[in-house]
């Protein structure tokens, strides 16, 4: 039975609840945003960590957007910026906020972001 079976029932849905995964945290402890670059610094092996941010970690291996993260995790956005600061804060990860030339209403970039997490599921 793989990972994913584990989490999900087909007539239930998701049997552990989102915030359950941030231990009911809704606040991250550093600022993210949806945009920002996420990407494993190979300074925290996997092992180490609880599974949820292993599960986190595995995905930062190139840079991930946030929303991509939380798509690939089908986790509401809070609660994966919780997992990817919990990670920051311990160095596994660094972020890059998105550049200032980068509008987040901007039509082309939301069309970008929403082609490239389509791709991935």
């Amino acid at each position: 039975m793989s990972e994913e079976e584990l989490w999900l029932d087909e007539s239930a849905g998701r049997l552990v609840r989102p915030y359950t995964v941030s231990n009911g945290r809704t606040s991250p402890t550093n600022k993210l945003d949806l945009l920002s670059l996420v990407r494993d610094t190979g300074r925290v092996a996997p092992p180490q960590l609880d599974p949820e941010h292993a599960q986190v970690l595995e995905l930062c291996h190139d840079s991930t957007s946030v929303a991509e993260i939380a798509a690939r995790l089908r986790l509401p956005a809070v609660v994966a910026k919780v997992l990817l600061s919990d990670l920051v804060d311990c160095g596994a990860v660094t972020t890059r906020a998105p550049g200032s030339a980068t509008d987040p209403t901007d039509r082309f970039v939301l069309e970008a972001l929403l082609h490239g997490l389509q791709q991935r599921l």
